[in-house]
């Protein structure tokens, strides 16, 4: 093993560390009761499951504006939710100890992996802050806090990015995990199938299919029973997220919501076409060439972080990893031999 992989992989042990004691020494996350709260309803879904009833199905009782806690992720978690019920962790405090523990790994392993990408480019000091950056950030200490489970899709969206250039199959296929856990990356797919057709040597149509098709999979295996059981209540359920009232925990209104104000009839699908527009100039900056993977990924993140009308603090998460990622778009390549 060579000197240098040596020191990668005791940073890599020494991020891990950092990690560990912060979140378990100093912060206690532990010590955080979270019931009630986002990750706790994940829980219930998982319970709903096993007692048979469709988590999807509330939403027909509502009127698509008013929050009632519904189910409005794709379900690859709800299953995991109901499989460690299954297995024993049925009781809610007994649950979510057995999740911290995971979203703590998660949680190092998104610092690993920044790490790791800047050192191969011999950005070692810029590897250090950007791991430490993500570590010890306000959004990223909220959401450890919290226990939401946004670590997990963030995990597999980083790994996709990074996958991309050289394993475009699996980078398509990590999407479509991170997808499946939580879709608040959605938005990036039109990238992904400009970055599959650009890519492509030989057929870009036939390579764009394939590469829509590995992006749907997981998310589409994961809902086909619930689709089945009633397609109504999964479609509208998925699509609440865009069709509810304006809300978050931060006090500063959206673009839309503010034209809701004199306009009522502004709401819905037609109160998201700022947002689109705004992101359809990122879109084809990368279809030009302008701008590169991380810092498309980057900019659409934030004009969803900036233009939605509902935003909450775990948002904020999805983009601090992206910032130093795109910074090393731009910096001089120092590739390491």
């Amino acid at each position: 093993m060579s000197q240098r992989k040596s020191l990668v992989i005791i940073c890599l042990i020494l991020i891990a560390v950092v990690g560990v004691v912060i979140n378990v020494k100093l912060l206690q996350v532990w010590n955080y009761n979270t019931e009630g709260h986002d990750i706790y309803y994940s829980w219930v879904e998982g319970k709903r499951i096993l007692s048979g009833e469709n988590p999807y199905a509330r939403v027909l009782s509502g009127n698509m504006r008013e929050n009632q806690k519904y189910a409005t992720y794709f379900p690859l978690f709800y299953w995991l939710s109901a499989l460690t019920q299954l297995l024993g962790f049925q009781d809610y405090s007994h649950w979510i100890s057995l999740w911290r523990p995971i979203f703590l790994m998660v949680n190092i392993g998104i610092a690993g992996l920044i790490f790791y990408h800047l050192s191969n480019h011999n950005l070692f000091i810029f590897a250090w802050f950007a791991a430490l950056f993500w570590l010890l950030n306000r959004w990223t200490i909220y959401v450890s806090i919290d226990a939401n489970l946004d670590f997990l899709a963030i995990f597999f969206l980083i790994l996709s990015l990074m996958l991309l250039p050289k394993h475009k199959l699996t980078a398509f296929l990590m999407f479509s995990l991170s997808l499946g856990i939580k879709q608040i990356a959605i938005f990036l797919l039109p990238l992904y199938l400009i970055w599959a057709w650009e890519s492509s040597e030989d057929n870009p149509v036939k390579d764009t299919f394939i590469a829509l098709l590995l992006i749907l999979v997981i998310p589409g295996i994961t809902s086909l029973p619930f689709i089945l059981w009633n397609a109504e209540g999964f479609f509208k359920s998925i699509l609440f997220s865009a069709t509810r009232n304006p809300d978050g925990h931060v006090n500063a209104p959206s673009l839309d919501g503010l034209i809701t104000l004199s306009n009522p009839d502004f709401v819905g699908i037609k109160a998201k076409l700022p947002m689109l527009l705004v992101m359809s100039l990122v879109f084809l900056s990368a279809m030009k060439q302008q701008i590169g993977i991380y810092t498309s990924a980057l900019l659409t993140m934030s004009v969803f972080i900036e233009f939605n009308s509902v935003i909450f603090n775990q948002y904020f998460c999805w983009v601090v990893p992206l910032l130093p990622l795109a910074s090393c778009e731009i910096l001089p390549k120092k590739d390491a031999k």
